[in-house]
């Protein structure tokens, strides 16, 4: 089962793993180098993929495997290692079926004020992370919180990954994390979508993932419960999001950096 995702004051919480399912064999080796360097780190981290990248710029790009095979292989994967396991989905029916498999269920930004995703989600009795959507204050998460809590839901949280700021680019407001946790909801910062530049490459979306560690820093220090970050072993050769996505050879100094900076915070060794 997924973890309670509210931060106790010590260890954040990791959401690592690439962008999108490619094959059964790429997605175990990514959950055992994430592993790997989690266990030299001495850190958890809940493993994540999408089976279906259904909100791709253009019809041509690659979207996945599907929704019951691609669940089956992230669960596989995760206990492979040890690790709970994360996706989107994207309808109600997707809910149900990838919650036979699947212990956190994410709502994609674009999809975060879809009352029957968010109570079908939530109806499954999986902790749900719901991405905040890029058209969002962080105060216009309360209706959505409302809405899980009223369908069931008590194991939940937010996720920032930059909010629409003219066309094709994004901007991250750190007070959008003080002020949701505030509110009392855990939150984990998105620190490789944060930097996409959506539709920037015409018919798909460009990024510059060179800046994803510099905002994830920025979030731990901010108090952030946690950071997703997506890593690939060759970010140029992903069929999703390679503009973003963090190197597997960058991850070990990435969440190094990141564990300093909560550490300073806390005033732990």
């Amino acid at each position: 089962m997924a973890p309670n995702y509210r931060n106790n004051g010590t260890d954040p919480y990791f959401i690592l793993g690439p962008c999108v399912i490619e094959s059964e064999k790429q997605l175990l080796r990514d959950a055992k180098v994430i592993r790997g360097i989690c266990d030299d780190l001495g850190i958890s981290f809940t493993f994540k993929a999408s089976y279906d990248k259904a909100n791709r710029t253009s019809a041509k790009s690659y979207r996945g495997v599907g929704v019951r095979d691609g669940s089956k292989m992230l669960a596989e994967a995760g206990a492979a290692v040890g690790a709970p396991v994360t996706t989107d989905v994207h309808s109600p029916e997707e809910a149900v079926i990838a919650a036979e498999f699947i212990d956190l269920l994410q709502i994609p930004a674009f999809l975060c004020r879809q009352t029957d995703l968010i109570v079908a989600a939530a109806e499954t009795g999986r902790a749900v992370n719901v991405k905040k959507g890029q058209f969002l204050a962080p105060w216009d998460v309360k209706p959505i919180a409302d809405k899980l809590i009223k369908a069931g839901c008590q194991n939940f949280f937010f996720t920032e990954r930059g909010t629409t700021f003219g066309y094709n680019n994004l901007v991250v407001d750190m007070r959008s994390l003080y002020w949701m946790r505030e509110a009392g909801y855990p939150v984990i910062f998105d620190a490789t979508h944060s930097v996409q530049r959506p539709g920037g490459g015409g018919d798909c979306t460009t990024g510059d993932g060179v800046l994803a560690p510099v905002l994830a820093r920025a979030a731990m220090a901010a108090g952030v419960d946690g950071i997703f970050i997506e890593t690939h072993a060759n970010p140029a050769e992903s069929p999703s999001d390679g503009p973003n996505q963090i190197p597997h050879a960058q991850l070990r100094e990435v969440l190094t950096s990141l564990l300093a900076i909560r550490r300073a915070l806390t005033g732990l060794e």
